[in-house]
């Protein structure tokens, strides 16, 4: 009952991060440890405000987003 209930608020958390278009840090560092591993690895606050870079900010500074 109580890994049910883990696997609820994972699968939660996934959700809202997608919805919002946060990239999962957790999913960065195993691509990382997996695909580079002899690249550094981004704290996770290098990584969040870098996706925050490429989801916010266009060519030359402008927003590239509607709303």
């Amino acid at each position: 009952m109580l890994k049910k209930i883990r696997d609820i608020l994972v699968y939660r958390k996934q959700f809202i991060s997608l919805l919002v278009g946060v990239p999962s840090y957790e999913k960065y560092v195993e691509h990382m440890k997996v695909h580079h591993p002899n690249e550094p690895i981004k704290s996770q606050k290098e990584f969040f405000c870098e996706a925050q870079e490429a989801r916010y900010n266009g060519k030359g500074g402008r927003v590239s987003r509607c709303c």
